[in-house]
């Protein structure tokens, strides 16, 4: 029986700064930014543009993810503030949430260094497709709810806590297709396509395609597909992946920000009649089998195989939940406390609409009371959280939280 989890296709190096609004207050001075300067759309060719486009995303609340010219430029801005190094990627993010409730994954990637040697769960077995060591740190931004920054005519006030994401990731965007990739395919339970965002060239797009669709020939007929979506660099470029692939995606994830991104219109997240209006406009934008969009006040599966994800909704909203209160530190016992938590009204109206009026089935958030959220990397663990629901791992971390508890029941009888 196939029972492996395959994760891919990229994993990054994230420096992770420690929000300072005071610091973002005297580069905003420092460079006479003003307010009606602000844009989420300036080429980032330089840490002035970045200052603009982090103020212009904080000023709305909204999250991102953003080229920039070079590295230097996340080097220059990091060097600003206190940064941890960990590790992104929605399959490495996705993998470290399986890895601590005990269910081990393989992880392709394009890109290795020491630092991904250091962090990578032990847990993970590795494809990759890397010659070479190589590092393109994504700067990571986690702004809180309510933070203010001083600009040179006024300030801007965050309604929301979000994460950006700045890069400029030549392995990444390479995308190179490991040979291993298809035998590791062969003994899959499920599989995660996610990273061709960051691609930006047409033609090497297809390419890597080609080479992923025939590695994706060894899947078992059974294996469930994930394809994960995210702020595509080029734009255009997501039609060309759904061309080739959505007739073997199983399930079709995105946020809030991208499902906005792709009706170009803001959408009320609490309105159940224009999350239905937007649903069911995504879903015939993207015929997905299921349709999956995951906020901080629901998530919910549209299209025809959608009542068959309730599980991994229910999984996937509750290991979210879990490392937005907790950080990387969550651990089985954890989720456990998470579920005794209240739902969200809003949301569970909102997705009562849905179920009624379209072909859906979803589940409402947890209402979390923390001082100190963790927003990054929490769309990547709600894939991961999905994912722990495959039978196959299900059966898995079942195994391991028995071991677990036979191992304290060993101790405290010694």
């Amino acid at each position: 029986m196939a029972e492996d989890l395959v994760l891919g296709l990229g994993g990054t190096v994230d420096y992770e700064i420690r929000w300072d609004a005071a610091v973002l207050s005297a580069l905003a001075e420092g460079y006479g930014i003003r307010s009606d300067e602000l844009t989420t759309t300036t080429p980032i060719i330089d840490e002035r543009a970045l200052v603009v486009t982090v103020l212009a995303f904080l000023a709305t609340g909204g999250g991102g993810e953003r080229f920039v010219l070079s590295s230097d430029i996340v080097e220059r801005f990091a060097a600003h503030f206190d940064v941890e190094i960990t590790l992104g990627g929605t399959g490495v993010r996705a993998g470290i949430a399986l890895d601590r409730i005990g269910v081990p994954t393989v992880q392709h990637l394009v890109s290795i260094d020491d630092n991904v040697r250091r962090l990578l769960p032990r847990s993970m077995r590795v494809v990759s497709s890397a010659t070479r060591d190589t590092l393109d740190p994504h700067l990571i931004v986690q702004y809180p709810e309510g933070t203010t920054v001083r600009l040179v005519d006024a300030e801007v006030t965050a309604p929301s806590s979000n994460r950006l994401i700045f890069a400029n990731d030549a392995p990444n965007r390479e995308m190179a297709i490991a040979a291993e990739l298809a035998d590791a395919l062969a003994d899959a339970a499920a599989f995660l396509v996610s990273g061709f965002n960051t691609m930006q060239d047409a033609d090497l797009l297809a390419r890597r395609l080609d080479d992923l669709v025939a590695a994706m020939r060894r899947l078992p007929a059974d294996a469930l597909v994930y394809y994960e979506d995210a702020g595509f660099y080029q734009r255009e470029l997501s039609a060309v992946v759904r061309a080739r692939l959505l007739d073997r995606i199983d399930v079709y994830g995105m946020n809030e920000d991208e499902l906005q991104e792709y009706l170009a219109r803001p959408v009320d997240l609490l309105s159940p009649d224009d999350v239905v209006a937007a649903l069911a406009e995504a879903h015939a934008l993207i015929p997905a089998r299921a349709l999956v969009v995951h906020t901080k006040y629901w998530a919910i599966a549209v299209g025809p195989r959608a009542a068959a994800h309730r599980p991994g909704l229910e999984s996937a909203v509750r290991t979210a939940a879990t490392r937005y209160r907790l950080g990387d530190a969550c651990t089985a016992a954890d989720l456990d406390e998470t579920a005794r938590l209240p739902r969200h009204a809003g949301g569970a109206a909102v997705v009562a609409e849905a179920e009624r009026v379209l072909s859906a089935a979803g589940v409402a958030a947890f209402v979390v009371d923390t001082p100190h959220p963790t927003t990054i990397g929490l769309g990547d663990t709600f894939v991961g959280g999905f994912l722990a629901a495959v039978p196959a791992a299900a059966r898995i971390a079942t195994a391991a939280a028995l071991g677990r508890a036979l191992d304290a029941a060993a101790m405290i009888a010694r």
